[in-house]
């Protein structure tokens, strides 16, 4: 009886992997067990960096709204509050992209924020 290799499926496995590991350096793109684990560790990797980008991205905008309100002479914990009371439904990333490129917009949503306050 002649041994049955599966040729095709493994072949089919292994190129899944090796596609996977493409740009990766030295032995860990072209040895199977090394590249199974530089695969599985990248794949780790990546999703807990998805999560890790939305929380850095959120402390800049923060940041960029916290140096626009100083500027306004207000903090941003106080702006902040102040927006909360007034009701405005602004989120953080459209306030820093005002803070960035419309200032004179980014005062006036300032002076909504004092006039909640006072």
């Amino acid at each position: 009886m002649v041994r049955v290799t599966n040729a095709v499926a493994s072949r089919r496995r292994k190129k899944r992997l090796h596609k996977r590991a493409k740009g990766f350096v030295g032995d860990r793109k072209n040895h199977l067990r090394l590249t199974s684990d530089a695969v599985m560790r990248a794949m780790a990797y990546n999703y807990r960096h998805r999560k890790e980008t939305k929380r850095n991205f959120r402390s800049l905008w923060i940041m960029r709204i916290g140096v626009a309100a100083k500027i306004n002479e207000i903090s941003y914990n106080k702006f902040m509050f102040g927006l909360k009371k007034a009701q405005c439904a602004l989120n953080r990333k459209m306030l820093s992209e005002m803070a960035i490129r419309d200032p004179s917009g980014f005062a006036a949503v300032i002076g909504l924020a004092k006039g909640a306050l006072a």
